[in-house]
């Protein structure tokens, strides 16, 4: 009796074995391009290693889900994996024999047949997705529209819904608007505008946008019974392609440009910044603007990074002089596309005046003259031997005395140069930034007087670097 529960539980788990093995199916074997298919394999068996399957037919898998049941036929028990792959077939395939471990044996399932056709364009249908641009023809870095323009069917219903956006490669996204719906007939139609740029020369394709559909349908099961399911399909929008052309020579930007440049003042004190505000306004790849910093002769100047909001970019640049100087215009060339032509636009010219300026050293080369020393005679008779003697005994005097008492000590020290004084030293050490150590002093300086920063300076490298490069 104690060995009876061991035998029927023996002979129930043996059965299982008796009907191992693995069977595809799929749920549909013609299916209009877009709409899902359910990919099933039935599986018998105890122990069962599930197979990894990521793709299908060239395409990747959406989701998976398994059922298992216990069934009896004719008095004999089997137990029944079923494991589905959902996944949306591109072209017509054959979805090859999968191969499961069952039971420590190896089944190989069989081969399944899916044809795919193509769908017919219907504009009264459910769901539409199109791509419209009124461009054919850009610049490399000229901006262009894209509309994405979705309409459905007013008695219709989706119970969920996926975008997933075309392919995009070769191109920079400039702006994206909110999505907008209106009316049109019998259709809701939801539109987004996409501002965008080709970043290189040649025939450049934006492929199909895809919106994914849930819909409600019924289907009948085994029993011959309808049942509701959720049921998916893809819509896709058309394609378009843009022929691409390169700038005229020496012009990286295109578009239509205004640019101004914006002093905070006129007229500062020696060793104080002067704020520039430089703002260009306009149509075009702002992105490939580069730093507007310019080099002037005996002025410390610091640009901070370009920013760009929109269609305006902003650069902010400072400078630190001594002396009166002048900005130069700022200037930007650009091809327009309108009117196929290079056009220049620029600022006007910064007198700044500098109160209490160092007046300007004129420097002048003097030839020394070379004169010819006429030799002295010294009659014997005017110098008499004590004379000589006394001027002996004072010269020997005047020698003990400077070495004893070493005068050039008392001589004036080198005025050094004080933390507390941060444009006087930030102008000393810019002749040397070269050096690592120097740039660091610089750029916590630069920090402290014109980004409010409140960094302390290593006094002690600070010193070093003063008797290195003999500041003063």
């Amino acid at each position: 009796m104690k060995n009876l529960g061991k035998i029927v539980l023996f002979l129930f788990l043996a059965q299982y074995t008796v009907f191992a093995g693995v069977r595809a199916t799929v749920d549909a074997s013609t299916v209009e391009a877009g709409e899902m298919v359910t990919y099933s394999l039935h599986v018998s068996g105890v122990d069962i290693e599930r197979p990894n399957i990521h793709s299908l037919c060239g395409t990747d898998v959406i989701s998976t889900s398994s059922q298992t049941s216990i069934e009896m036929i004719n008095g004999n028990i089997s137990r029944s994996n079923v494991l589905s792959y959902k996944f949306i077939p591109q072209k017509s395939c054959t979805v090859e024999p999968i191969e499961i471990e069952i039971d420590g044996k190896t089944e190989k399932s069989n081969s399944v047949k899916i044809e795919v056709k193509k769908v017919v364009a219907n504009k009264d249908a459910d769901f539409v997705l199109t791509l419209e641009t009124p461009s054919k023809e850009v610049f490399v870095g000229e901006p262009f529209e894209v509309t994405l323009l979705f309409k459905q069917k007013r008695n219709t219903e989706a119970v969920d819904s996926k975008f997933i956006p075309p392919e995009l490669k070769g191109f920079w996204i400039k702006g994206e608007s909110k999505p907008t719906t209106t009316q049109d007939g019998e259709y809701s139609v939801t539109k987004i505008i996409y501002t965008m740029a080709a970043q290189r020369v040649g025939k450049l394709d934006i492929t199909k946008a895809q919106m994914r559909i849930a819909s409600r349908a019924h289907i009948r099961d085994s029993w011959g019974s309808w049942i509701p399911k959720i049921k998916w399909k893809t819509y896709f929008s058309n394609e378009l392609s843009l022929d691409v052309k390169a700038l005229p020579g020496g012009v990286d930007l295109v578009g239509n440009f205004s640019i101004l440049a914006t002093a905070d003042k006129t007229e500062i004190n020696s060793n104080e910044a002067l704020n520039v505000t430089i703002e260009v306004l306009g149509d075009g790849n702002l992105e490939d603007i580069k730093s507007f910093k310019p080099y002037i002769n005996g002025v410390s100047v610091f640009d901070e990074k370009i920013a760009i909001n929109g269609n305006k970019l902003t650069q902010k640049i400072a400078f630190v002089a001594e002396n009166d100087f002048v900005i130069a215009p700022f200037t930007l060339r650009y091809f327009d596309p309108k009117t196929k032509e290079i056009k220049t636009v620029s600022t006007n010219e910064i007198n700044v005046k500098v109160k209490n300026a160092k007046p300007k050293e004129e420097i002048t080369i003097k030839r020394e003259e070379k004169k010819v020393q006429e030799p002295v005679i010294v009659s014997e008779s005017r110098l008499s031997n004590s004379w000589i003697a006394a001027i002996f005994v004072l010269g020997l005097i005047s020698g003990i005395l400077l070495m004893l008492f070493k005068p050039w000590k008392f001589a004036k020290k080198e005025k050094s140069i004080s933390i507390k004084e941060p444009k006087t030293l930030l102008i000393k050490l810019l002749p040397y930034k070269y050096d690592a150590e120097v740039q660091n002093i610089i750029d916590i300086l630069e920090k402290n007087l014109y980004s409010d920063g409140k960094v302390e300076i290593d006094k002690k490298l600070l010193k070093e670097i003063i008797k290195k490069y003999n500041l003063i």
